[in-house]
């Protein structure tokens, strides 16, 4: 390790803690309370785990994510109320949306001094800690402990921020937060309970697996989806977005092919750094693989549709290689909870902060209400509380993750959070009143990917979503078109349901204090 630099991340003042007064701030932890691991990876498809039963997945398995859902919950229908990485986190610290807690928008600037899940657990005798990816642009606050990657963080020899310095440490980022991780459980404060977050930079944009996972996929033909080449009729939204895989992906950053046959390395184009980031030898293998990997392509040398499949084979295998780390990562970690004796005193959570498209309408990213970047796949384990094969079918959503860890732990919710606890759910009891409806909200246009501004109501079957910078209504049955191909907005025989949907989302709007011009 050296240091490199100093802060490197744009830090904003930090702001004073809140002062935790109230009946979350009267219960103090004891030695029994149980402890926290909250594992967030980065845009994680639910297809992509094996857990969820996908064809594609079963082609890739991923068993140390899957034992956390066969030894507790698997969760069928949760969702993030803004699929972004940054406003996704703030909801899940703070248990409100992303309106109210501030960050609605990569780039913003998060307010540290607001009412914060580590901060209740804090105050109430908890031990707490972040290693990884924030994302936030602020200081982290409410941990003991924490150090963070620099913006979206680097595959190889990421820099880790520190309250004091940034240091640049040797290895792959997914190895490196495991092994930081381990090493501060294994230093901590025992007579604690803990509250851990421990958040992967993979499976993020630009998918560099680690070198031992370099060709573990080569041979795989993962299943392209039926709606890879999709044209977007009755969906303006759709047609104006830049996630194109076949069109918008970088030739050489994303998909890693020689622009030019016969050229001696590889081009990244626009971030030519990234080789620098490397070492000279890392970046010798790193070239020569590719090299390899691509003189295929130029024998084969794909037009049109098949050079369109051509891509999307070769970003679904650099995909879920670099979730192969991760899913070791799991693992390691489950093994030493239980060679420590804390595994079934531990509440262990798996999640991304997202879904993720993988060839669904040809895309990559997220960003949009449509199922595959709306839904968050998530398991939990904890047997005091949790039946292993649970599946919980019912909504939930991201702003429920802080008042279900504190009710798991004895701690009283605060008002201001805007979520419910689904502990109720984890243990199987009957609940005829839970919700019906989850409210989503996306900001970021102008911004990547060029995906417009809009709003919605997710309900069991049915969804109602408004463009509202295009003033353009989209009504989906997800019984009968489960992949929202057929927008039915306006169509004889929706009159009834669009008009409760709209009922239901200006309920959901006055119910979270959605201000006028978050909707214009």
């Amino acid at each position: 390790m050296k240091t490199v630099a100093k802060n490197k991340l744009l830090l904003g003042a930090v702001l004073p803690l809140l002062p935790l007064a109230g009946t979350h701030a009267q219960n103090k932890a004891k030695e029994s309370a149980p402890n926290i691991l909250f594992i967030m990876s980065d845009d994680h498809a639910e297809k992509a785990i094996s857990a969820y039963g996908s064809e594609f997945s079963r082609l890739a398995p991923t068993p140390n994510i899957d034992r956390i859902a066969n030894e507790g919950a698997l969760f069928e229908a949760n969702y993030c109320c803004n699929s972004l990485s940054g406003p996704s986190r703030a909801a899940v610290m703070s248990g409100k949306h992303s309106h109210a807690n501030g960050f609605m928008r990569n780039g913003n600037k998060f307010d540290g001094s607001q009412l914060l899940v580590q901060k209740v657990f804090q105050a109430n005798g908890y031990q707490t800690a972040l290693i990884g990816k924030w994302h936030l642009v602020t200081k982290p606050t409410g941990f003991d402990y924490w150090t963070i990657l620099n913006d979206q963080g680097e595959y190889y020899n990421p820099d880790f921020i520190t309250e004091n310095d940034t240091v640049r440490v040797d290895g792959y980022v997914t190895d490196i937060i495991t092994e930081k991780t381990m090493d501060w459980l294994e230093h901590r404060d025992r007579s604690k309970p803990f509250f851990m977050m421990m958040n992967h930079k993979a499976v993020h944009r630009n998918w560099w697996p680690a070198e031992r996972h370099y060709h573990l996929y080569d041979n795989v033909d993962f299943p392209v989806p039926e709606n890879y080449f999709d044209d977007y009729e009755g969906r303006e939204a759709a047609k104006k977005q830049k996630m194109n895989i076949y069109r918008d992906m970088y030739e050489g950053h994303d998909l890693k092919m020689n622009v030019a046959k016969g050229s001696d390395s590889l081009r990244f184009d626009p971030w030519k750094h990234l080789n620098r980031r490397m070492t000279p030898e890392q970046w010798k293998r790193f070239n020569d693989n590719y090299r390899s990997k691509n003189d295929s392509f130029w024998e084969q040398n794909p037009q049109g549709k098949d050079l369109a499949i051509w891509k999307y084979q070769r970003y679904a295998r650099e995909y879920m290689a670099t979730i192969a780390s991760l899913d070791e990562s799991i693992g390691k970690m489950l093994d030493y909870l239980k060679k420590e004796g804390l595994l079934d005193n531990t509440i262990i959570v798996y999640c991304s902060d997202q879904g993720f498209y993988v060839g669904e309408h040809g895309w990559f990213d997220k960003r949009f209400m449509y199922e595959e970047s709306m839904k968050m796949p998530m398991m939990m384990r904890f047997p005091p509380k949790i039946k292993a094969g649970t599946h919980i079918t019912k909504l939930t959503q991201n702003i429920d993750f802080a008042p279900t860890f504190l009710e798991m732990c004895g701690i009283d919710v605060p008002k201001e959070m805007q979520g419910v606890s689904f502990l109720p759910l984890l243990e199987g009891k009957k609940t005829p009143d839970w919700r019906k409806y989850l409210y989503y909200h996306f900001y970021e246009f102008p911004g990547f990917h060029s995906v417009h501004k809009h709003y919605g109501v997710k309900g069991e079957r049915y969804k109602l979503m408004y463009f509202y910078q295009d003033k353009v209504w989209e009504l989906y049955d997800l019984k009968n078109d489960p992949m929202e191909m057929h927008n039915i907005y306006g169509q004889k025989g929706t009159e009834k349901i669009t008009a409760e949907l709209k009922k239901e989302l200006t309920k959901l709007q006055q119910q979270y204090e959605v201000p006028q011009r978050c909707m214009e």
